[in-house]
């Protein structure tokens, strides 16, 4: 994914800067390079340098061929300018400039991956799987994804308006204003008295961290039944800081592996000893926006029964994009590996298949609802167990913090789900 500053969107998924293999010193050796095609291409520039209709210097077609070979290899691949090479680094260190989107492309025009939580994309309601076919009124179509990306970019405050489309909708317009993105990786909250939940935006360098200290300070405001880890719209981010979070609920064991062709891509991440989360009951909510290291998270702890997966599909983007620095603060950022899950699964445009499917819905109660009891009717025999307490007549809707959590069908059924493995443990 290429970011950067006061930019519009990152483009793709967060890369895996940490953890991510280099560059062997040792390589296959290499094959002849192919005469006709480089006699064509050395044809098709000399054309392009005397024929096109306005001049072109000879560095800003080189640039554009070099571009082009990078675009044409996979949708994460990307060869990286100063500013798109700094916005990189700015996203893995939790702020950037734009929108708060993180995107892809498919058939020529932008697909969100996902939003992300808190910022201007968030609260205008842009969901994943959103197409945007026009920025500002220019057509996407034809567009390369860093083209798309540069119409984007704009300082904080100034605005935009992006046509989406969604499913098989009509097209519309949303306008947002540009903001200076500050990404808050970890945040957790008290659901019911000894359940909690842990909500990760993406994967920073410093998450599994946050994680850690999230999960302490949890347990130090009284005792934790349960835990619900949201992964939903994730767009993933720092390879090791999943590896990190994985392993702060694992006390040995594979957590993933990587293989691609250079010798020293082959990785194996193993978990440490040193598991705060312990075996708490935990379970772990995704969707078709957790891509790249939340597929890894999910993964890992489907594959060694540590958690419960629940939700849908989630993206499969199972890649490992190793940034390579160049000369003149430029970079690669070229896939080198494929991830795979304990079990030896591969997640590219595959995905994580949760264990409990939970489509998207919303709870609304009835606020006319009336509840009539045994203790309600008149004359009724005590229990004898001392209860004398009057109970309520009319039960009342949820309100603030509650009513929140029931309008979020999935995390409710997280949570029911969450108690039940905690009654079955008891046992």
């Amino acid at each position: 994914m290429a970011a950067v500053r006061d930019l519009s969107i990152t483009v793709g998924l967060l890369v895996a800067l940490a953890g991510a293999p280099a560059l062997a010193q040792e390589r296959e050796p290499a094959a002849p390079l192919p005469l006709n095609e480089l006699r064509t291409f050395t044809e098709v520039l000399e054309r392009i340098r005397t024929s096109y209709v306005e001049e072109v210097d000879d560095a800003t077609l080189l640039e554009n061929a070099i571009r082009g070979m990078l675009e044409g290899l996979d949708p994460h691949s990307a060869y990286l300018e100063p500013e798109a090479f700094q916005g990189l680094q700015d996203t893995t260190t939790g702020q950037f400039g734009g929108l708060g989107l993180e995107v892809g492309q498919e058939d020529g025009f932008i697909k969100v991956i996902s939003p992300i939580d808190d910022t201007p994309a968030s609260r205008a309601g842009i969901e994943p799987g959103d197409l945007i076919v026009k920025i500002d009124d220019h057509p996407v179509k034809g567009m390369s994804l860093m083209d798309a990306v540069d119409r984007m970019r704009g300082p904080a405050g100034s605005k935009i308006t992006l046509t989406l489309v969604r499913g098989a909708g009509r097209p519309f317009d949303v306008e947002l204003e540009r903001a200076v993105i500050r990404v808050r990786s970890v945040r957790t909250d008290t659901l019911e008295p000894g359940y909690a939940y842990l909500r990760i935006t993406q994967f920073q360098n410093n998450t599994g961290d946050e994680v850690r200290r999230s999960l302490a300070t949890l347990k130090e405001q009284g005792e934790l039944k349960g835990l619900i880890m949201d992964l939903r719209n994730n767009p993933g981010g720092v390879l090791q800081s999943a590896v990190e979070v994985a392993d702060a609920f694992l006390s040995d064991g594979l957590i993933v592996y990587t293989k691609g062709r250079l010798p020293n891509s082959e990785l194996r991440f193993n978990a440490t000893a040193a598991n705060p989360g312990g075996d708490l009951p935990l379970v772990v909510l995704i969707n078709g926006g957790s891509a790249s290291a939340s597929e890894i998270v999910a993964g890992a702890l489907q594959d060694r029964g540590r958690a419960v997966i629940m939700g849908t599909d989630s993206f499969g983007k199972g890649s490992v994009q190793t940034v390579l620095p160049l000369n003149n603060d430029r970079a690669l950022k070229l896939t080198t590996a494929l991830y795979y899950t304990p079990n030896g699964r591969s997640i590219q445009a595959q995905g994580i298949e949760p264990d409990i499917v939970v489509q998207r819905a919303q709870l609304t109660r009835d606020a006319d609802e009336v509840s009539y009891r045994e203790a309600d009717l008149l004359g009724h025999l005590n229990n004898g167990n001392g209860d004398g307490q009057e109970r309520p007549t009319v039960r009342t809707p949820a309100t603030g913090a509650n009513a929140e959590r029931d309008a979020d069908y999935q995390l409710n059924q997280a949570l029911n789900l969450l108690k039940g493995l905690n009654i079955t443990r008891r046992q």
